[in-house]
């Protein structure tokens, strides 16, 4: 069915149950602000670009991608939550800032749970475990048994202090009893060029940027953190099919959503919620997802992505928790 037809029946349906047929932004005339807590060129910023072409003709509307970096997302995020419920201004976010920094963090000016109503999930990417080439192991059973006769610790990288590589190193060592020490940098760059050169020996890093280097021939991938393979490397085992024990049932996704100020309409919300997902279950979007090696979300519900972000809190949290990572006062 072509685009329009689409569009035009599935508003019909949402009018009947409803649903506003349109957004207030179409039936205005008004800008929807598409805010971002990050600088232009990352990769949640280009998915929203691409988002935001799609729901201008679906809205007939202006939709403006701005970006607000800084203080760990917390000046973008603190914005959208104290701006108007009316849908214009939104949130188009990584899971860091929403649920990775309040895991460390408890004196945020904004909390993900009170201050947002979620809308929909944009996409995800896998985790990878990758090791410097020099690294005498080329598997995770491997690695397991080399370090059982090393006495120091082995140190990985991260991109920082509270970060989801640093949670998940911590999470992979604390439930298989490696012992780790956390080397973090101040971005990926000199990560990667302290890993290449052999002066830390691990790094968690999502799967696009790690096996770019692991075809590269720089790096080797030991595991995906999930518990099913990936399809951009259907030959790299997960944690749990290591054989180690403890790290059955672990995964770890970089994931992005869609979130409105709190006290949004809820018809607004679910009205918003299937205009999106219509964008990014588009043929051409999901092409420009997998080419950015990305992957979507089957078809959800606002309260689908509430549950979804408590259970990613909630397990961050107990993460945090149990290796002693906080970050702030």
């Amino acid at each position: 069915m072509p685009i329009g037809r689409r569009r035009l029946v599935a508003g019909a349906f949402l009018a009947s149950a409803g649903l506003p047929a349109v957004t207030p932004a179409a039936a205005q005339g008004q800008a929807v602000r598409l805010v971002l807590p990050f600088p232009p060129g990352n990769q949640v910023d280009i998915v929203a670009r691409r988002l935001a072409d799609s729901l201008r003709q679906a809205w007939g509307a202006p939709v403006i991608v701005e970006n607000r970096p800084g203080a760990a997302g917390a000046l973008a995020l603190s914005h959208v939550a104290r701006a108007a419920p009316d849908g214009l201004t939104l949130l188009a976010s990584s899971l860091s800032p929403l649920v990775v920094t309040p895991a460390v963090n408890r004196s945020l000016p904004y909390d993900p749970k009170r201050d947002f109503a979620p809308i929909a999930l944009l996409g995800f990417n896998d985790v990878v475990l990758v090791g410097g080439p020099r690294l005498p192991a080329n598997s995770l059973a491997d690695l397991a048994a080399w370090m059982r006769t090393r006495a120091e610790p082995l140190p990985y990288a991260s991109i920082g202090i509270g970060t989801l590589g640093h949670l998940a190193m911590e999470l992979v060592g604390t439930r298989a009893g490696l012992r780790l020490q956390h080397v973090p940098y101040n971005g990926s760059a000199q990560a990667y060029t302290d890993l290449f050169r052999g002066d830390v020996a691990l790094m968690a890093d999502g799967m696009p940027q790690a096996m770019a280097q692991v075809r590269a021939g720089r790096l080797k991938a030991l595991a995906v953190f999930a518990t099913r393979r990936s399809t951009f490397a259907p030959d790299l085992p997960t944690l749990g099919e290591s054989g180690l024990p403890g790290l059955d049932g672990i995964e770890v996704t970089g994931w992005s959503g869609l979130l409105a100020p709190a006290g949004t309409p809820p018809a607004l919300v679910a009205r918003l919620s299937a205009d999106v997902q219509d964008a990014m279950a588009e043929p051409a979007m999901q092409s420009y997802l997998h080419a950015q090696g990305l992957q979507s979300y089957p078809r959800h519900r606002p309260e689908d992505v509430t549950r979804f972000m408590a259970a990613e809190l909630a397990k961050w949290r107990d993460v945090a928790r149990a290796a002693g990572v906080t970050v702030g006062p």
